[in-house]
């Protein structure tokens, strides 16, 4: 009985496998180049968030100050969305990824060039403006360049293999500066060093552009393009464009109390050197990326509804032991495992959110979810900045686990308790 049921098991995994590798068989020749894109970026900007606070540091500039430059980002990114969704339509998605890749990697090379206040603050409303076209044009390209059958596969693959390529970024960009002090015959935590490192991700940036200049190019013809296309769905579907984007805003400004000072956590509260942190981060970045890519699997077993749900409802108890357990060993598992569960469900959600929406709205659609999940990160990790430097980082943490299970709780009252209409 027992080899029966281990047969009906090993049976059952084998289609699993075998689906999975249909699916990704199915992708396009654009959707192929684009994660090549994907993960020489993913590389590049892995370099660049592992390190960028270690480099304002080394300049002079504390948390209050990092917190701002958060701010001044993500607010660019937020103003930016709904304009960047209309010109995302105007050019095309390839002219769009292309010139989106170029002016972050173009801005992360002036700041460390000249890394004034006006510079800094400058730059990082660049890449504001270019993260925030790259970001309303890859969902509704990924849309394009997929059918129903393997879209939520190539949405996960993308994030998964992001997630990988962020991993080998903070890997490398961990002992960058160590590399570069000794070359340059300066300590490895000094601003020139930094300066190198992070140099090296505005370079790989930039080379992630070449994928892109061989997508085929699909633009959307002029008369189909609406500035107004989410006020028109809005006003078709009362209600719905609130359930799908609130539950993300609230995470958004949960994430923004915690997520960009995590470097900073684990250097001030468990006094971890830069390489620990940096093999951290990449092992987190690694971790996340293979349960994004076994996310499509589970969504279409259990639906994408329960995934999202389910899966950031468990890692709740993981970011209370990340935030306050006093042992590093302890903190650092927690943080894998949050990174994974919470994380997991995100091109899930962003599919659902996609399948929901018609085909001229899509751009815009993803402008406000844009919007939304920048709206939060603009102000929060101002108001972070502040409660770390007078309260430490409790406060932060509290607040952060509280407004996410305020989300999950909204995900599940919206699309799971009693659905009949939505197919989650």
């Amino acid at each position: 009985m027992a080899s029966l049921q281990q047969e009906e098991i090993n049976a059952e995994n084998a289609g699993v496998v075998k689906t999975y590798i249909e699916r990704v068989r199915a992708f396009s020749p654009n959707a192929r180049k684009y994660l090549i894109s994907i993960m020489i970026y993913g590389a590049g900007f892995g370099i660049h968030r592992i390190l960028f606070n270690f480099f304002l540091r080394s300049l002079g500039y504390d948390e209050t100050f990092m917190g701002l430059l958060s701010t001044v980002s993500s607010m660019s990114v937020l103003i930016a969305a709904l304009p960047m969704g209309y010109l995302a339509d105007v050019l095309g998605r390839k002219l769009s990824l292309i010139i989106s890749g170029l002016v972050i990697g173009a801005s992360i090379l002036l700041m460390v060039t000249a890394p004034s206040v006006p510079i800094l603050i400058i730059t990082n409303i660049l890449m504001g403006v270019g993260s925030s076209l790259g970001g309303v044009t890859s969902g509704p390209f990924l849309m394009e360049n997929s059918g129903e059958i393997e879209r939520t596969y190539l949405f996960s693959i993308s994030s998964g293999l992001r997630m990988a390529a962020f991993s080998v970024g903070d890997w490398v960009g961990g002992f960058l500066p160590t590399w570069f002090g000794d070359s340059l015959n300066v300590s490895a935590v000094s601003s020139q060093a930094y300066a190198w490192a992070i140099g090296v991700s505005g370079v790989l940036v930039i080379v992630a552009v070449i994928p892109r200049l061989m997508l085929k190019r699909n633009k959307i013809p002029f008369e189909q393009q609406s500035a107004f296309a989410p006020i028109s769905y809005a006003r078709e579907n009362p209600g719905m464009l609130t359930k799908l984007l609130l539950p993300m805003f609230i995470t958004s400004i949960g994430a923004g109390l915690i997520m960009p000072f995590m470097n900073i956590f684990f250097s001030n509260v468990h006094k971890q050197p830069d390489p620990v942190i940096g093999t951290m981060f990449a092992w987190g970045s690694l971790a996340m990326g293979v349960g994004l890519i076994l996310a499509p699997a589970f969504a279409d077993r259990y639906g994408k509804m329960k995934v999202v749900v389910y899966s950031q409802a468990i890692s709740i108890p993981f970011l209370v032991l990340l935030g306050f357990s006093p042992v590093y060993g302890l903190s650092a598992l927690a943080y894998f495992v949050r990174l994974t569960l919470m994380n997991m469900s995100s091109p899930v959600y962003q599919t659902f959110v996609m399948e929901q929406v018609d085909s001229e709205s899509r751009a815009m659609v993803a402008s406000l979810n844009s919007m939304v999940h920048s709206f939060g990160r603009a102000f929060s990790p101002v108001a972070s900045g502040w409660m770390q430097v007078n309260y430490g980082f409790g406060p932060p943490f509290i607040g952060t686990i509280s407004l996410y299970i305020l989300a999950i709780g909204m995900y599940y009252a919206f699309f799971l308790r009693g659905k009949k209409k939505i197919q989650a």
